[in-house]
């Protein structure tokens, strides 16, 4: 009984471990693999970096970017609001604003 409640805090604690030490990198890494199916130009996509505009530069549209934010907040086990949301345009922007998160 005692080994069966420890187990989802192991999972908890875990996990938090896992989110707080993700560094730059990893979390450009997992955003790209979270916005790749939803990019309309794959040339652009290659070329991705920080200043990427999601909308401008990889065609995603609007919809899709909402779609890239749900994924995002599952990805990460972050929630981000709507404000931080419609901040997140470039690459750069939205890597900032899940940085802020993780570590909280």
């Amino acid at each position: 009984m005692a080994l069966a409640m420890l187990i989802p805090v192991y999972f908890l604690v875990n996990t938090h471990i896992k989110k707080y030490k993700m560094d730059r990198t990893a979390i450009i890494g997992k955003l790209r693999e979270i916005i790749e199916p939803y990019v309309q130009d794959q040339e652009a996509f290659t070329k991705i970096s920080e200043e990427t505009d999601l909308l401008q530069d990889l065609k995603v549209n609007s919809a899709n970017l909402v779609d890239i934010i749900i994924d995002a907040e599952i990805a990460f086990d972050i929630e981000i609001d709507d404000d931080s949301a419609e901040k997140m345009l470039t690459v750069k922007d939205a890597v900032t604003i899940i940085e802020q998160l993780i570590t909280k």
